[in-house]
């Protein structure tokens, strides 16, 4: 059993991470990476990415069914295709690519896009084509794919890709949740075929997954209150915390 000498402290980080991972996926995506770095801290970090995906698919469902009417299809289809094809890219890269050289990379690339979004706020007229053209769907999905396959830290890269093409709050939560639905669940193949999802895994995740429910309950008020304004930068901010965690270390 995966949590069988869990520490009381290391017991409350990871109910703290499945509570993120609720609160994620109901508005406030950039929050899912204290999860990722919460449990790489209570158990080997690759074998968390494992451990998280079903609490992040049992997330993406609760979510879908919430949010689903807001879904913006036009833009999942757009990014779909290149994701897929990053998350087998991805599956390849952790048979050869340790994740700690890996980590610095994601974050550098989630740091520029995210300074490249706030200047284009402050600049509305600097790249304004740029976000909707095919070159940068297939970019931001092919690196969300293969980053969600390496690490689950594919959330920082949709945000500044959902925010880039300007989609109101509510919109962007319900187009995100399908997303990451359809490729959290195919991912899970990859992830069993790696070893990272087992049934001591799952039982773990049994038991988390009512604070992932509790986290998509109180997000869901969140964001109803939100002003669309400070939505996107605070979505912007903890995609920048997040990056300099993973280029620091």
């Amino acid at each position: 059993m995966i949590a069988s000498h869990f520490t009381l402290i290391q017991w409350l980080m990871a109910l703290l991470g499945a509570l993120c991972i609720g609160l994620s996926k109901s508005g406030l995506p950039g929050i899912g990476m204290v999860t990722i770095l919460l449990m790489a801290e209570v158990m080997p970090a690759r074998e968390s990415t494992g451990t998280v995906l079903p609490l992040l698919i049992c997330g993406d469902v609760f979510a879908v069914l919430v949010f689903q009417k807001h879904a913006h299809w036009q833009q999942i289809r757009r990014v779909l295709p290149p994701a897929l094809v990053g998350i087998v890219a991805g599956y390849f890269l952790m048979q050869r690519i340790p994740g700690q050289v890996f980590k610095p990379v994601i974050g550098w690339i989630v740091l520029l896009l995210a300074l490249l979004q706030f200047w284009r706020k402050r600049n509305p007229g600097t790249f304004q084509h740029i976000p909707h053209t095919r070159g940068f769907a297939w970019l931001m999905g092919g690196a969300s794919g293969v980053t969600t396959m390496m690490a689950n830290a594919a959330g920082p890269v949709m945000t500044i890709y959902l925010l880039a093409v300007s989609l109101p709050k509510m919109e962007f939560v319900g187009t995100a949740a399908w997303f990451f639905l359809i490729i959290n669940l195919f991912k899970v193949p990859f992830s069993a075929h790696l070893g990272l999802i087992n049934g001591s895994s799952l039982t773990f995740d049994l038991a988390l997954a009512p604070f992932v429910a509790c986290g998509i309950w109180l997000g869901g008020r969140l964001i109803k209150v939100l002003p669309q304004e400070l939505f996107e930068y605070l979505t912007l901010g903890f995609a920048v915390v997040v990056s300099l965690r993973f280029i620091i270390g």
